[in-house]
């Protein structure tokens, strides 16, 4: 029996469930996809604050972190394929309270993500029709693929392997016409933080841009919240998971060196379109290889915010099924067997987020890098509660299977931890005043949970946060 009781009577009410339709292929291209906008838009802002060479470092320490996390996150995924994904192994670690501290971390991150990308689909289609408002192209964006994903997880699925190789094909395009034009004399003049030669004076700037790094690579865990609709979870998370890490690391060093040797770098941070810009700079404003880019630039885009919008519909399914937001989140469609009502409450949220200049645009950045920074502290939290459910889980749980352990054990998820703890303590210093709304919505989420305990004792059994929670014993 669990140890983490929610006074529910065990068995007397079925749990609502999805249907198992997603393959091994397509689970890799919901890894890359969900993250693959991230080489397209976002990273520039990093060379505001570190320069090209100081953006290499925060990347390269980034990098370390993920592959390392995605290595040591496998083996939660593969052996709790649940659609909560961070918050399960939360609760299966700490129980309800880390539960709610990593799906609400993961809510946040998950929530906050759509709308700086679909900022960046408004920003491409402004470049082919200047007289379209971004932000009305946003809510489009918005509005077609929610329907998308109402219509089914099998549609949905294989919509995001079609769209992830053209996002991937695009981006190779782009490193073959500017690679001509390449010179490392460009990427490397004035890259520490505006100064041609390192001194100490870069660092804090090679700080201030590790969540710009991290949009390189942000949501790929996004990939748990599919696993309770993988055929065989087991075998496929762990190939979807480390071929995708591997395929994202080489394309966002590709992008970042070949978009920085293109010319003057310092014209391309502080945008939402630099690739575009970049190529502008090697074949000229007419080129049809521009308008080329442009278009096939949106499909990357679009393969991030289509998954993040799977990946945010089961994280919400998943808490109201279990009692943690509103019960009635958790409907499934009765015809497309998706959850509908939590698809279009995350994008309200979204769409409300793209017209909250007001709100969310201070501290001397744009709006789209406050967005971005804001989803990068609740995936930053939900790593470290992540990694802190694996570590305890081995020692209570030695002898349970596991299809997938990640090697080197206990090395590799302290490195993520540590590399997540330093990368949230950077974050905090640099953005205060974020860092506080972010506190701010996780406590007056934290009176939500609080208040609404009669509510898990009433929600559907789930066999999965039940039984196999761990003893608290010592």
């Amino acid at each position: 029996m669990s140890s983490f009781p929610l006074g529910r009577q065990a068995g007397t009410v079925s749990p609502i469930e999805l249907p198992k339709a997603i393959g091994t292929l397509q689970l890799w291209a919901i890894a890359v996809g969900l993250v693959i906008s991230g080489e397209y838009f976002g990273w520039s802002y990093g060379w505001a604050s570190a320069g090209t060479l100081g953006f290499l470092v925060s990347t390269s320490f980034v990098a370390l972190m993920y592959t390392t996390f995605i290595f040591s996150f496998t083996e939660l995924t593969s052996s709790i394929p649940h659609a909560g994904g961070p918050f399960a192994y939360s609760y299966h670690a700490f129980g309800p309270t880390g539960g709610y501290l990593a799906g609400m971390a993961t809510l946040i991150e998950f929530v906050f993500a759509p709308p700086a990308i679909a900022l960046a689909i408004g920003a491409y289609l402004n470049v082919q029709f200047p007289a379209l408002d971004p932000k009305l192209a946003a809510v489009g964006a918005f509005l077609v693929f929610m329907t998308l994903n109402i219509l089914g997880v099998r549609i949905a699925a294989t919509f995001e392997l079609f769209i992830t190789l053209l996002a991937i094909f695009e981006l190779l395009v782009f490193m073959g016409v500017v690679s001509p034009g390449f010179s490392l004399a460009h990427f490397v003049k004035g890259g520490w933080s505006g100064q041609d030669t390192f001194s100490a004076a870069a660092i804090p700037g090679i700080f201030a841009a590790i969540p710009f790094a991290i949009w390189f690579f942000l949501a790929i865990e996004g990939v748990a919240m599919a696993a309770e609709e993988t055929r065989n979870p087991k075998r496929s998370v762990p190939i979807a998971y480390i071929a995708g890490i591997l395929t994202l690391v080489a394309l966002a060093l590709g992008v970042m060196l070949f978009a920085g040797g293109a010319g003057d770098w310092t014209k391309l941070s502080n945008i939402n379109d630099p690739l575009p810009q970049a190529m502008k700079m090697i074949v000229g404003e007419h080129s049809g290889w521009l308008h080329m880019l442009v278009w096939l630039g949106l499909f990357g885009l679009i393969a991030s915010f289509h998954g993040i919008i799977l990946g945010y519909s089961r994280q919400i399914f998943a808490q109201a099924r279990a009692g943690y937001l509103p019960r009635w989140l958790a409907a499934v469609h009765p015809r497309f067997k998706t959850p509908h009502r939590a698809i279009l409450a995350g994008g309200v949220v979204g769409i409300a987020a793209i017209f909250s200049d007001q709100l969310l645009q201070f501290g001397g950045q744009s709006l789209t890098a406050n967005i971005v920074t804001m989803s990068v502290f609740g995936a930053l939290l939900m790593y470290i509660i992540s990694m802190a459910s694996l570590l305890r889980l081995r020692a209570r749980q030695p002898h349970v299977e596991r299809s997938y352990k990640v090697p080197f054990f206990p090395v590799l998820p302290l490195i993520a931890l540590v590399c997540a703890l330093v990368s949230l303590v950077a974050m905090v210093w640099f953005n205060l005043l974020l860092a506080a709304v972010f506190a701010a919505i996780m406590a007056l989420g934290y009176g939500y949970f609080k208040l609404t305990a009669s509510s898990r004792e009433l929600a559907p059994f789930d066999p999965m946060l039940e039984d196999a929670a761990p003893s608290t014993a010592p």
